[in-house]
């Protein structure tokens, strides 16, 4: 395109006055504008080139496919519009049209039906009202939409960090905080139990998710993450600062208590003296910004017995017994004295819970005067009919020690000690018994793998056609492969996932899901599946699209709405016989198994899982924890939306029996083009 310039004629007063005024107004609004709302000010001018193109659109009409450009020099504070117009012999419409002469007055490569940039003579002080409102409409857009980015390109440098801010108001959901320019949410969920906040008051957060919105960048802080203690240490202890000590794993019921794992990185450095420092004054600063919530450190250990016995101090632990159970997970036994079992379990299982989720390991606590009684009670019973004979002496000497403490006689601490040696050597017996129970297990299930065809265990979990409440319970497998071979080898491993189902016969609706499976195309399914993946990943990618910043032609449009219902509706006047503008309105919100499968798997194979399964129910146990995650809510939104996708693709595809050929049948339902469901409409896939 072409620029043919016409700039307008000017007295010399007012190239003396007028652009002199021009260039101080334009001068103090740039540097009042860039100091409020602290942006650059490449980015007000753009915004009001904008503005002006906005506001010569509606005040001369022009269509919006013609192409209009503005520039504005910040210097002399002069503004030139340019307008797209085509050379012609003769001008009908001198909006949309330019001699062929003035064309070439400044390009003489100009031909005719050749689209050229003129700069129009068009004054602005001779804009309307509707255009100057229109104008304005757009540069307050523009500036909000750049401060909304620049607060979040601001704050999302900051997200994993500690800040500090202001309690601006509070209510039964969640306390609104003051970070500055912007503003931060503390749900109840993220709150430290028993806190209370006053307004005004200044106190110390994580910031947990930066995200944006049409309202600027939405700002989640918390007090109860796990992260917050981990930042905390970093600001109290030099030498986690520095890299000198690691933490290596923290476990944290909020405003309760805490366990944290560090590690030394260097030679000669105590990790736990250097977090606790002298006298206690490090830690004791953390405790108070916490509520006063206890801490206990705890030097992390590659060995899992060492960290465990450490992990649940204070109490004293007698033994620890690993027990990876590859069915079931890891599960750590644990022998600790009759005296000191509550003090291992804790309040409502605190400490034992913050063990488990410390060190990773399922944690069954065991006292030892409990686990002699039942080895005591069992001496014929396997795995301990053979080793009683060769402990003789330390049986008697243990069943002596259990009936004076049954006559309530005093009990040695000799006694107590010989108590436990028995009760330690028992577990390992069992230990011994397990692990060879696993051995045979692992054996016989890669036997069984090997019948199963490869790809069931690429089909993924959506395919089964059963309900969202058996699917999550099935959450833990991988693929129908896995579920598949634990269904064989022990069904009622599976089932036992169920326990929390009320509704239906999820055993059974497994098992027809499964023979469903069996009976169809593996191949085929296993493409279907993959296509329907591609069609969730294709429509993420347009809600992503969706999601873009609206262009500026679509919020010129709409700033020009805003103005023509600014026009429409009554002017008020104020003291000074000025029209009063109207306010924006506020932006909006946010059970049998498979007869075929049966056949295929060895005798052996069978009684071995029944054997394990048998080994496994009767491993006695006072309390057993599991490891969770003090972060549920986060969690819960992440399932929530795994679960979403789920449900959409199962309505997408139906495993059903076709009468007519005596096959299974999978259907496909695509969107149609008016981007909803089409119930009638499927694709047959013959399996």
């Amino acid at each position: 395109m072409f620029y043919v310039g016409m700039v307008p004629a000017a007295s010399a007063q007012q190239d003396q006055f007028g652009v002199n005024s021009m260039s101080n107004e334009l001068q103090t609004a740039f540097n009042e504008i860039a100091q409020l709302r602290e942006l650059p000010s490449d980015i007000v001018l753009d915004a009001l080139q904008t503005a002006l193109v906005s506001a010569y659109r509606k005040d001369t009409g022009a269509s919006a496919a013609q192409i209009i450009e503005a520039e504005i020099d910040p210097g002399s504070g002069r503004a030139k519009v340019f307008v797209e117009k085509e050379v012609v012999d003769e001008v009908y419409s001198d909006a949309t049209e330019v001699e062929l002469e003035r064309a070439r007055a400044i390009d003489p490569a100009a031909e005719l039906n050749d689209v050229v940039m003129v700069q129009v003579e068009h004054n602005t002080s001779t804009f309307g009202r509707i255009a100057a409102q229109t104008a304005k409409q757009v540069i307050l857009q523009k500036i909000r939409e750049a401060e909304r980015s620049a607060l979040y390109d601001e704050f999302i440098n900051r997200e994993g960090d500690l800040m500090i801010g202001t309690v601006q108001s509070t209510n039964s959901r969640k306390v609104t905080l003051s970070l500055g320019r912007a503003e931060a949410d503390l749900p109840r969920s993220q709150q430290i139990p028993g806190e209370r906040y006053r307004t005004h008051e200044k106190i110390r957060v994580y910031v947990v998710e930066v995200s944006k919105s049409s309202r600027g960048p939405q700002i989640l802080v918390s007090r109860a993450h796990r992260e917050m203690l981990h930042r905390l240490l970093e600001y109290e202890v030099p030498e986690i600062y520095n890299g000198q000590v690691e933490v290596k794993k923290i476990a944290r019921e909020a405003g309760h208590r805490s366990k944290v794992a560090v590690a030394a990185l260097q030679d000669g450095i105590d990790p736990v003296g250097a977090c606790v420092g002298m006298r206690g004054i490090r830690i004791q600063n953390i405790v108070k910004e916490l509520h006063n919530e206890k801490i206990d450190v705890i030097e992390w250990n590659p060995d899992a017995v060492q960290f465990i016995t450490k992990a649940l101090s204070p109490a004293r632990v007698v033994g620890v017994f690993l027990d990876n159970d590859p069915a079931e997970g890891k599960t750590a036994v644990v022998l600790v004295p009759d005296d000191q079992l509550s003090l291992a379990i804790g309040r409502e299982g605190q400490n034992a819970r913050l063990a488990a989720k410390l060190t990773g390991w399922r944690i069954d606590i065991k006292s030892v005067l409990e686990t002699a009684q039942t080895a005591l009670d069992n001496l014929d019973a396997p795995p301990l009919a053979g080793w009683s004979a060769s402990h003789s002496d330390l049986v008697a000497e243990s069943l002596r020690i259990i009936e004076k403490r049954r006559l309530d006689l005093a009990v040695m601490p000799e006694e107590f000690k010989t108590l436990e040696r028995f009760a330690s050597l028992v577990e390992e017996r069992l230990q011994t018994s397990r692990d060879a129970a696993h051995e045979i297990y692992i054996e016989r299930r890669d036997t069984v793998r090997e019948t199963l065809d490869a790809t069931l265990f690429e089909l993924p979990l959506d395919v089964l056609d059963v309900s969202q409440a058996v699917l999550d319970a099935l959450e833990p497998y991988d693929n129908i492969g896995e579920v598949m071979l634990q269904h064989l080898i022990d069904e009622a491993l599976v089932i036992r996932k169920f326990a929390d189902i009320e509704a239906g016969e999820p055993s059974a609706e497994l098992q027809a899901a499964l023979d469903s499976i069996m009976a169809a195309d593996l191949a085929q399914l296993l493409a279907e599946a993959n296509s329907i993946e591609d069609d969730d990943d294709e429509e993420i990618a347009v809600e992503l699209a969706d999601e873009q910043p609206t262009p500026p032609e679509a919020q010129d449009e709409a700033a020009e709405a805003d103005a023509d219902a600014a026009e429409s509706a009554d002017v008020v006047l104020d003291a000074f016989g000025q029209p009063i503008l109207p306010e924006e309105a506020a932006a909006p919100a946010e059970e049998a198994t498979t007869p075929e499968l049966v056949a295929a798997v060895p005798a052996p194979v069978r009684e071995a899982a029944d054997q394990h399964r048998d080994v496994r129910d009767e491993r006695p146990g006072e309390a057993v924890f599991t490891e969770e995650d003090s972060e549920k809510e986060f969690e819960l939104e992440l399932r929530k939306g795994k679960t979403q996708r789920r449900k959409d693709r199962q309505k997408r595809r139906q495993l059903v029996l076709d009468e007519a050929s005596g096959e299974v049948i999978a259907k496909r339902r695509r969107k149609s083009s008016r981007g909803s469901w089409d119930e009638e409409t499927w694709e047959d896939y013959d399996y």
